[in-house]
C-alpha cells in the first residue's frame, strides 16, 4: 500500500478494536517561535485525506504556540499492537462550520467546561473553576451551548508520516511516506 492516509485507517481501525482506552489519543508536539517544544496528549477528532484534526482552546499554550509556529508533530502508539505512527506538518485552522459542528457535538458538561476553563493558564483553586462552571451552566440553562469564539480546531496536513511496526529481537520496521507534489514517496529506513 503505498498511499499513508489509507494505510492509517487500516491501523487506526485495528487500534480501535484492540487498544483498550483512547486508540484515537496522540501526542501532539508543538514548539513557540523560539524553538522550544513541548507536548502533550490529545485526541484525534477527525483524519481524511486532507489530514488529523484536534481541539482547543486558542488560548492554551498549544494554541499560543501553533500561532507562533505553525507546525506540529503527533505520534500515536498502540501498545496492544506494538505499533506507533508518526506525523509531521504543517498545522491550519479548522473551518468555523466544522468547529461549530463538531462543539455541538460534544455532551453538555464539556461544552460547559470549554467555556468555564482559561486553559493553560494559572488557577488559583479547585473551586475558583468549579464556580465558574457552576455560573455557566446557570447562564446556558434551558438553552444550547454555542462555541466559545476562543475554542476551534487545527488541522496537521502531513508532510510525513512514519509507520512503524516492532519485530523480534529489535528489527523493527519502519516504513517513511513523505509527499511529493501531490503524492507520496515511500521508503523504508533502518530501526
Amino acid at each position: 500500500m503505498t498511499d499513508p492516509n489509507a494505510l492509517f485507517e487500516d491501523w487506526f481501525a485495528e487500534a480501535q478494536a484492540s487498544e483498550p482506552n483512547d486508540p484515537n489519543a496522540m501526542a501532539v508536539a508543538t514548539a513557540d517561535a523560539g524553538g522550544r517544544p513541548s507536548v502533550r496528549m490529545v485526541l484525534l477528532k477527525g483524519h481524511d485525506a486532507r489530514g488529523f484534526v484536534f481541539y482547543t482552546n486558542l488560548d492554551s499554550r498549544k494554541g499560543g504556540e501553533l500561532a507562533e509556529n505553525a507546525h506540529a508533530a503527533l505520534l500515536f502508539h498502540w501498545k496492544s499492537l506494538r505499533r506507533q505512527v508518526r506525523v509531521e506538518g504543517p498545522v491550519s485552522p479548522v473551518a468555523t462550520a466544522e468547529a461549530d459542528a463538531y462543539f455541538a457535538s460534544r455532551g453538555r458538561d464539556s461544552q460547559l467546561g470549554a467555556w468555564a476553563s482559561d486553559q493553560s493558564r494559572p488557577l488559583d483553586s479547585r473551586e475558583t473553576f468549579e464556580g465558574r462552571f457552576a455560573d455557566m451552566a446557570a447562564t446556558f440553562d434551558g438553552v444550547p451551548v454555542p462555541r466559545p469564539p476562543r475554542w476551534s480546531g487545527f488541522r496537521v496536513k502531513p508532510q510525513r508520516v512514519e509507520f512503524w511496526s516492532d519485530r523480534a529481537h529489535r528489527l523493527h520496521e519502519r516504513r517513511l511516506f513523505v509527499r511529493s507534489g501531490s503524492g507520496w514517496t515511500e521508503e523504508l529506513l533502518y530501526p
